[in-house]
């Protein structure tokens, strides 16, 4: 009826299949059409009239009762349904994203501080671009109405941030302090963008030899190596090797891990698993072109995939969590991973 900003829609559309994965566990079509009343339900009360309402996971849970067999099985039985009678607790609250009168035995909060790494390293292993998208997932399980701040020892490090609705941003604008009541359960705290090139430590590098000649077959050696990875060891690497179109078969093999070649989409997908510093992956061989087939006009662009564990990249640390408002001492864990986002490698 009227204009409205793409943004708005896209981050609607981003909560909607959020709120799917969280109810159902995945967004696959199979899965909608199994649990199809459920998703109309979730979409009458996340939108109201075209506008949004009420998009918080928790909040949507004591609305509507997240489907189970037994569930399910009750329900034929009795002919009830998902839909609760009232409304939540905290929706007529200032903190519409928390229940009230909420209780636990054992008081307990978890950060998972996560940090992707998009980078594009050229042939001679200069980086043309990086950077790092993150964000910090939290688990709340603490009793009554906590008000939390966050601290981090180096905050000044983001080029941008976003918020769930619950923080303060004054807060965060004067002191960079994230002060916050949490809501119960599951949500995304913050997500965060580092983008300046000097700040982003690439924790592997790749040595690569790659070469068609005319009318022949092409040869492929490909060396995995760690740096930069803070004493971590770098896990689960996995390199995909898109062959040109005129590949028949790959003849590679690897001293780590395993190969598999998908003769449809024409990608080989090199499994290395844990990086030895002691002894580097590699892997070798040749690459059956057609005969009679003209030279490949490019060499290919590696996609590379790693984890590292127990280190966030851009140096990022929680310094103290404070609880103000409860007599409790939660138990706290925060737990830092890095790992690959769009992260390519040109030969």
């Amino acid at each position: 009826m009227k204009e409205c900003p793409p943004l708005f829609v896209t981050e609607l559309l981003h909560r909607i299949v959020d709120v799917f994965e969280d109810y159902f566990g995945d967004s696959k079509e199979a899965t909608i059409k199994e649990h199809f009343v459920v998703v109309y339900e979730l979409l009458d009360e996340m939108l109201d009239n075209g506008y949004p309402l009420a998009t918080e996971s928790n909040i949507l849970k004591e609305l509507i009762k997240p489907p189970t067999f037994l569930r399910a099985l009750a329900n034929t039985m009795t002919g009830n349904t998902n839909v609760a009678q009232t409304l939540p607790t905290g929706q007529l609250s200032n903190v519409p994203w928390r229940r009230a009168g909420v209780k636990y035995t054992n008081n307990e909060a978890y950060f998972d501080l996560i940090e992707e790494i998009d980078a594009i390293v050229d042939k001679s292993g200069s980086i043309v671009s990086a950077e790092i998208q993150g964000y910090i997932d939290c688990v709340m399980k603490l009793s009554g109405m906590p008000d939390l701040s966050l601290t981090f020892v180096n905050a000044r490090i983001f080029d941008d941030v976003s918020f769930h609705p619950c923080v303060r941003f004054k807060r965060w604008d004067s002191d960079r302090m994230l002060s916050f009541v949490p809501p119960d359960g599951h949500f995304r705290l913050m997500s965060y963008h580092v983008g300046s090139s000097s700040l982003v430590p690439i924790p592997l590098y790749i040595r690569h030899n790659i070469h068609f000649k005319q009318g022949s077959n092409g040869k492929l050696d490909i060396t995995v190596g760690s740096k930069q990875s803070m004493g971590r060891p770098v896990e689960d690497v996995k390199v995909d090797i898109p062959m040109p179109k005129t590949c028949i078969n790959c003849s590679l093999t690897p001293n780590q891990g395993k190969f598999t070649y998908d003769t449809v989409t024409k990608v080989g997908t090199w499994d290395v698993g844990k990086i030895d510093p002691q002894k580097l992956p590699n892997i070798r061989g040749t690459i059956q072109l057609t005969s009679g087939s003209d030279t490949p006009e490019a060499n290919p662009t590696l996609s590379v995939r790693f984890k590292v564990e127990q280190v966030a990249m851009s140096g990022l640390r929680v310094n103290r969590l404070d609880i103000f408002g409860e007599k409790y001492k939660p138990f706290k864990g925060v737990k830092y991973m890095t790992k690959a986002g769009l992260f390519q490698v040109r030969t």
